[in-house]
């Protein structure tokens, strides 16, 4: 596996990681949008085109407190990643010069 196919799998793994922020954000929006209550304590009802999203939006919410495992495991990707970028700008360097 060359440089592209590891920067391909540290970024998606990178991107899997981030994926709870995501879901926080998603729902809080729409339920800021939507004027909807949203919390970790239970589901509440929001109601958008005749349709309830509030189980939708609590387990959007909820799934943030994955963050406290995805997120150090992004951290190391990310340094892990800026590690490869490294070698690899001195590798292409040293073909170079």
């Amino acid at each position: 596996m060359g440089f592209k196919g590891l920067y391909i799998w540290l970024g998606g793994t990178l991107i899997l990681c981030l994926i709870p922020v995501l879901g926080v954000i998603l729902s809080s929006s729409f339920a800021d949008w939507r004027g909807c209550t949203l919390h970790e304590g239970f589901e509440n009802p929001c109601v958008f085109l005749g349709f309830d999203f509030g189980g939708v939006l609590y387990a959007g919410f909820v799934s943030g407190w994955f963050m406290l495992i995805t997120l150090p495991i992004a951290l190391v990707l990310l340094v892990a990643l800026l590690i490869v970028a490294v070698f690899h700008l001195i590798s292409y360097q040293r073909k170079k010069g």
